[in-house]
């Protein structure tokens, strides 16, 4: 545990020094086997990463750094001990890379399916707090590494699991997707976004979220939309809808973020900074209120993408 974690696991509570002139970012994410992961074509060291990686995101898009996390797992009478082992070992394996402290919890039995809840701190200064609401007309909209990689892994796994070469790292993106916590606290600490949203549930349903949090339209283009050649190809061969994919699907766990032009010399300071991730340009903020895409069939609206309780 680090110095600032006064009481640890195996108390009734943990207790925690707060960082010194910081806010408070707090988040929780529930995974169920069936609706957020399969065990049949899924370790369960990927199940414990994803498990984390989801609420780090959360945390990335907020400009704070994570600080602990909370693990609260709901365990059926037949899970093996070894699922259990394996997925905190990759639960734990995420949480060093990001100096994340796992600082207590809970188990119980259930009688459904294996639950996993993870609840994560984390911290940022006053001014560096990044939401949703930020954006405004003439700001453009930007998106961090590429899109499309983590559903075109999940297909596969599907399918069996067997790829080229060329598409493994489209399985493991989905297995061990990178939450962008240096991009979300760069921006954040350099005040070089006026709105951000992780992509947990896809890029379209980001942009129609901070859209009406900020009150404002978007328009999109769908040529320039950042997605490898691999992921065009197996979309173009199998007969699929690239820009559905694109813009719908979720599990990237990429940023979509917005940025003023009086904020330009900021956003340099973060592209410098931020090292190999690519960060490109997708459109543009409006004052109408439409959220719209842009291809070579036209401009249309853009599809409103997943839904928890969609009917």
């Amino acid at each position: 545990m680090p110095p600032w974690v006064v009481v640890g696991p195996g108390d009734d509570a943990a207790v925690i020094k707060p960082a010194r002139g910081a806010l408070d970012v707090l988040t929780t994410d529930a995974l169920v086997d069936g609706i957020h992961f399969d065990l049949r074509f899924v370790p369960p060291d990927a199940v414990g990463y994803r498990a984390l990686a989801v609420n780090l995101s959360d945390l990335a898009a907020m400009g704070a750094e994570p600080r602990t996390a909370l693990l609260s797992l709901l365990v059926p009478d037949d899970l093996e001990v070894g699922t259990i082992d394996g997925l905190m070992d990759g639960l734990l394996t995420l949480a060093s890379q990001h100096d994340v402290a796992v600082i207590g919890g809970n188990i119980s039995r259930t009688t459904g399916p294996l639950t996993i809840d993870v609840t994560a701190t984390g911290s940022v200064r006053p001014r560096r707090v990044l939401t949703r609401a930020g954006a405004r007309p003439g700001d453009e909209v930007y998106v961090t590494g590429v899109l499309g990689n983590a559903a075109t892994g999940l297909e596969l796994l599907r399918a069996g699991g067997t790829a080229d070469s060329s598409l493994q790292g489209c399985i493991e993106r989905y297995l061990r997707p990178a939450p962008r916590v240096r991009a979300g606290t760069l921006l954040g600490r350099n005040r070089a976004a006026s709105s951000c949203m992780d992509l947990s549930d896809g890029l379209a349903d980001a942009v129609w979220q901070v859209s009406e949090a900020s009150g404002v339209g978007m328009t999109i283009d769908a040529a320039g939309l950042p997605v490898t050649d691999e992921v065009r190809e197996w979309h173009r061969a199998n007969c699929r809808d690239l820009l559905q994919t694109v813009t719908t699907a979720g599990d990237d766990y990429e940023l979509v973020f917005t940025s003023r032009p009086s904020q330009r010399g900021r956003f340099r300071s973060v592209r410098k900074q931020i090292g190999d991730l690519p960060i490109t340009r997708i459109g543009v903020v409006t004052k109408a209120r439409d959220v719209l895409v842009k291809d070579e069939r036209g401009t249309r609206e853009l599809p409103r993408g997943f839904e928890h309780w969609g009917l």
